[in-house]
């Protein structure tokens, strides 16, 4: 009994030590799960730092844009108040409109040697002066010569920015976030394009000998921006590379890569192609030879980069943009402060729909925005085309045309117009990317201004109707040439892209179907 007894009163006893022993190792547990976890939250805070930092270099890489999307969306309506008070000819308000498109082809040629030279930060620093000395002439011009000179500094700045900002961005962009972060610039375009619609709205009521003077010199004040920005961002760690500042592009990459791993991984890719352009970097011909002599591989990226930056401008989006003001007067809106409102609805829609590219392009890929982009700029302009030819001057009339209008620029804003940047940013090897990514600038360049420069006397001749009419026929030709010319580069580096063009098939098959489950499942 004795022992029943002490078997009795130990088992409370038992439990209550077996149940503190447990207690215990619950805690143990419980630390050691705080111990783990600590790594894992310090990792997630780099990852946002890390994440952070390269928004704001892309950010303040991309503001020249805003100088270039102001000064498109400013003329739109400046060049109504300037036509009355300098008496302008309809041919001069053709050249003063396009000739910035063709200028900017000096600073787009001279922009991949510069960068070359000086470094892609400094270009972009360079941009904003000589652009910004430009606008502030033409804001004080007294007649059609000193604005042509204006122009001219105008045009040259906007050819080294359009031509810098993508490159720069994408090089100092991760993978998984290149396509979101190298569409800023198209970001900053469209909100340029807005401010000068609402800065010509806001305006007009003034004096027409004042107005326009302060509409294009409200365009200098983001240079205070552009300066800030100097003492922000890094150089580029591709060009460091190119330049054996080995140190001082480990240091960027520390800033853009949230792990030690990715840093030296990086590193060694852009070395491993750095190695042939430091061998020739002092030989700009030598690239200049094998971008006019190609190999099939650069032949490839030539087709797709110059070909999509062609497509952009030749299906009419600076005309829509420059001369919305004439397309709405055509289809019946009468008044310039009602044609200037017209124009703010446009501008609206553009900057709020490249937001919704900004999201897609690294979850959907770039080939499925370029096919919603280009099929549905063909049906806007077809459309368009039929209302102004059938429709023009009654209430229906002007609502479809609007919506027309505003449809178009919305497809472009969500597929073709960042896309486009963004794919000729990346597809070159690092010793071409510079001077390839120059000649695309060329292309677009060229093409804005043919149109730009034409608008006027090819409406007069076939109606503004029949010239949207030919423009929906080219953005049809674009929907074919997207789908045999443009692979998908969702998610690849850009030294795994530049291997995607040595294999035709790759390029023209392999991974660019919009099936193509890979493209449309996320990676680990």
């Amino acid at each position: 009994m004795g022992v029943g007894d002490g078997e009795e009163d130990g088992g409370p006893k038992l439990e209550e030590e077996k149940s503190k022993y447990r207690r215990m190792d619950s805690d143990f547990a419980e630390e050691d799960d705080g111990a783990d976890d600590e790594p894992h939250r310090l990792q997630e805070i780099k990852d946002s730092n890390t994440q952070k930092y390269v928004f704001a270099c892309a950010l303040f890489a991309s503001l020249n844009s805003v100088l270039l999307g102001y000064d498109v969306g400013v003329m739109s309506g400046a060049i109504l108040f300037m036509k009355e008070d300098l008496n302008l000819t309809e041919v001069q308000q053709e050249v003063l409109v396009g000739i910035l498109s063709i200028i900017s082809l000096l600073g787009s040629l001279a922009g991949g040697k510069t960068s070359d030279a000086i470094g892609r930060k400094w270009t972009i620093a360079l941009a904003a002066v000589v652009f910004q000395a430009g606008a502030a002439i033409m804001s004080l011009a007294s007649s059609f010569t000193v604005l042509m000179i204006g122009r001219l500094l105008a045009g040259i700045g906007i050819g080294f920015g359009v031509m810098i900002a993508p490159v720069y961005i994408a090089e100092i962009s991760p993978a998984i976030s290149r396509g979101r972060l190298t569409s800023f610039p198209e970001i900053c375009v469209n909100l340029g394009i807005l401010l000068g619609y609402i800065s010509n709205y806001a305006f007009s009521g003034l004096p027409v000998h004042v107005s326009w003077r302060i509409m294009l010199g409200v365009g200098i004040l983001p240079s205070v921006f552009i300066g800030f920005a100097l003492f922000v961002i890094p150089e580029s760690p591709r060009w460091l590379v190119m330049r054996n500042r080995i140190d001082e592009a480990r240091l960027v990459l520390a800033k853009t890569n949230a792990s030690e791993r990715e840093v030296e991984m990086r590193l060694s890719e852009i070395q491993q192609a750095a190695r042939f352009a430091n061998a020739e970097k002092y030989d700009s011909k030598a690239i200049w030879r094998e971008l006019l002599n190609p190999t099939p591989g650069v032949r490839r990226m030539l087709i797709t980069g110059c070909g999509i930056q062609c497509f952009q401008q030749i299906t009419g989006i600076d005309a829509t943009v420059y001369y919305s003001p004439t397309i709405f007067k055509d289809a019946g809106i009468k008044g310039n402060t009602q044609l200037l409102a017209a124009t703010v609805a446009v501008g609206f829609t553009k900057t709020m729909l490249i937001l919704i590219a900004i999201v897609l392009i690294d979850k959907v890929g770039r080939k499925p925005l370029l096919y919603v982009s280009t099929v549905g700029m063909t049906v806007c302009l077809l459309g368009l085309s039929l209302t102004l030819a059938f429709m023009g001057n009654g209430r229906l009339g002007i609502l479809f045309a609007i919506l027309c209008v505003c449809g178009n620029v919305a497809f472009f804003s969500v597929g073709i117009g960042p896309v486009c940047w963004v794919v000729s940013s990346e597809i070159f090897p690092l010793r071409l990317r510079a001077q390839a990514s120059a000649l695309g600038a060329v292309g677009s360049r060229v093409s804005s201004g043919a149109v730009t420069m034409s608008f006027l006397s090819v409406s007069r001749l076939i109606t503004v109707g029949g010239t949207f009419f030919v423009f929906a026929v080219i953005s049809a030709l674009s929907v074919i040439f997207v789908h045999i010319c443009v692979p998908e580069t969702k998610g690849k580096s850009l030294e795994q892209i530049e291997m995607l063009f040595q294999d035709e098939k790759e390029w023209r098959e392999g991974e660019v179907e919009l099936g193509d489950a890979e493209r449309l499942v996320p990676k680990d």
